[in-house]
C-alpha cells in the first residue's frame, strides 16, 4: 500500500491524538506567525520614524551662505532641512513695537557721554531698523515650533514651497498693535534703505517669552520678530549674507557619519560645528527596536521549541507503536516508507495549522501591534515642559500596521514543514537501526 495514503488511514484512526496534534500545530504556526508580523511591522514603524522624527543635525560655519547650505541639503539623505538667515529691517506703513521701559541715562559728569552714547545707538537703530527678521526654509523645523512653545494661532507657517514668495509671518502682538491679519500686506525695508519688499501676511504665531521687564532695543523684542523665505532675508540684507546655522534632519544616527563626509566636502575639512541630536529618536525608536528584537527571539525560540516538542510526540508515538513498525517490515516495506508515512502525517497537520494562524493573525494581529508598538507616555505625570530632546508635537510615530503578507505565511509553511520533518526523521533514525525481529520480540 502506498504510504501517503496509509498515512491518511492512520490520521483518521487516531482522531484524538490528531486534533491534539494539529491543535500543538496551531499554537507553533500562530506564534511563528505573530512574530514574523511584529518583525515587519517594528521595521514599517522604524521606517516611518526616520521620516518623521529622524536625527536633527546643526552645522555651523563662518562664512557659510545660503548657497552652501541649500547644496548640502540636496544630499540625498537629508529628508529636511531649515537654513536660518538673520537680517535687521525697517518698517514702512506700519509702527513696530517698543519697549514700555524708560531708557536709562546718564547724570551728573557723565550725563553728556551718555547722551552721545544714547543718540549713537539709536541713529544704529534707525540705520538698522527694529525688526528682526528670520529667514527660514522650513519655520517647522525651529525647535519652538517643532516643539510647541511656540504657535501658530492664524494662518500657517513658512514651507519650502514658500521659496521665491513675497511672504511673512508675524507675531501676535505686532500684529495686534497695527490690526494686521492673514492676508493683509507689510512692507519692510533694508538697513540701508535701498531696498523695499511688501509682504503678504500668511501667518500668525504666538511667542510665550514676555516682553522684558527693562528697556530693550525694539529688535531684541519678541513681538518684533518676523518670519520670511531665506530669499526675502537675502534680499534686504546688506552685504554678503550668510547663515547662521543650517539644521539636517537625516533617518537616523548612522547616517551622520555620511553627512559629516559630503559636509567636508563642500565645507572643506574642519573649520565648522557638526552637532548631532539623535536622543529623540532613540527614545522613540529604541523601544520599537526592542519589540522588533523580541520578535525575533519568538521566531527562533519558538522554531526551536516547537522541533523539539514535536519530536519527543513522534518519538513516543514511534515507541507506542513499534508493533505496526514491525508487522510492516516484515511484510517488506521499507524503512524509509515508515519514516515518511510519519513526516507525511505531520505534514498533513501542518499545512491546515498554517492557515488557521494566517485566520488568527489576521483577527488578533492589529490588536496585538497595538499593545506592543502603540505608543506609550514615558514621561511622568508631573514632569516639566519638554526639553528639546523630547518628542515634537506633530512627529509623533504612526500607529503600527500589522497585516498578514503572502511572504509571512510563506515562512511560517516553510518552518513548519521543517519542524514537521526534523521532529520526524530525527526520531526515525532509531527506525534505520532495527530489525523486524527485533521490534517485535522487544517487549518495552
Amino acid at each position: 500500500m502506498n504510504f501517503v495514503k496509509r498515512a491518511g488511514m492512520s490520521l483518521g484512526a487516531r482522531k484524538s491524538k490528531t486534533a491534539a496534534l494539529l491543535a500543538l500545530f496551531v499554537v507553533i504556526c500562530t506564534l511563528l506567525l505573530g512574530g514574523f508580523l511584529l518583525q515587519a511591522a517594528a521595521a514599517r514603524q522604524e521606517a516611518d520614524a526616520q521620516r518623521t522624527i529622524g536625527v536633527d543635525v546643526t552645522v555651523k560655519k563662518k562664512g557659510l551662505t545660503p548657497a552652501l547650505a541649500d547644496r548640502l541639503g540636496a544630499f540625498h539623505l537629508v529628508h529636511r532641512y531649515n537654513p536660518e538667515l538673520l537680517v535687521r529691517a525697517g518698517a514702512r506703513g506700519f509702527t513696530p513695537l517698543t519697549s514700555n521701559a524708560p531708557k536709562p541715562g546718564g547724570s551728573g559728569a557723565g550725563e553728556k557721554e551718555a547722551r552721545e552714547e544714547e543718540e549713537r545707538e539709536e541713529e544704529e537703530e534707525e540705520e538698522q531698523g527694529p525688526l528682526a527678521l528670520n529667514g527660514v526654509r522650513d519655520l517647522g523645523m525651529l525647535l519652538p515650533f517643532s516643539y510647541g512653545s511656540t504657535k501658530i494661532t492664524a494662518g500657517r507657517g513658512i514651507a519650502p514651497e514658500d521659496a521665491g514668495r513675497d511672504v511673512a509671518v508675524i507675531e501676535r502682538r505686532l500684529a495686534d498693535r497695527n490690526h494686521l491679519e492673514v492676508g493683509d500686506t507689510v512692507r519692510v525695508r533694508s538697513g540701508d534703505g535701498e531696498r523695499t519688499a511688501a509682504l503678504t501676511v500668511v501667518g500668525v504665531f504666538q511667542d510665550p517669552t514676555r516682553d522684558p521687564q527693562g528697556w530693550t532695543p525694539p529688535h531684541e523684542l519678541p513681538g518684533n520678530a518676523l518670519y520670511v523665505p531665506v530669499g526675502i532675508a537675502r534680499q534686504l540684507h546688506t552685504g554678503t549674507a550668510t547663515v547662521r546655522e543650517a539644521v539636517y534632519k537625516i533617518g537616523s544616527p548612522d547616517q551622520a557619519e555620511q553627512l559629516y563626509a559630503e559636509a567636508e566636502r563642500l565645507l572643506g575639512a574642519g573649520g565648522f560645528d557638526f552637532r548631532v541630536n539623535d536622543k529623540a529618536y532613540r527614545d522613540q525608536v529604541r523601544s520599537i527596536q526592542r519589540v522588533g528584537t523580541f520578535a525575533g527571539l519568538i521566531v527562533w525560540a519558538i522554531a526551536v521549541a516547537g522541533a523539539l516538542i514535536l519530536g519527543l510526540i513522534v518519538t513516543l508515538q514511534i515507541r507506542e507503536r513499534r508493533t505496526e513498525l514491525g508487522v510492516l517490515l516484515a511484510m517488506g516495506e521499507r524503512k524509509w516508507q515508515l519514516i515518511g508515512q510519519h513526516a507525511v502525517e505531520v505534514a498533513a497537520v501542518a499545512v491546515p495549522a498554517v492557515a488557521l494562524a494566517a485566520l488568527a493573525g489576521a483577527l488578533a494581529g492589529q490588536p496585538a501591534g497595538d499593545a506592543l508598538l502603540g505608543p506609550q507616555d514615558d514621561e511622568p505625570a508631573s514632569a516639566p515642559a519638554p526639553a528639546p530632546a523630547v518628542r515634537a508635537p506633530g512627529a509623533e510615530i504612526a500607529p503600527p500596521t500589522v497585516r498578514v503578507e503572502p511572504a509571512a505565511v510563506g515562512k511560517v509553511a516553510g518552518i513548519g514543514l521543517g519542524i514537521s520533518l526534523v521532529s520526524t526523521v530525527v526520531p526515525g533514525i532509531g527506525i534505520l537501526r532495527l530489525h523486524p525481529r527485533s521490534i517485535l520480540t522487544d517487549t518495552e
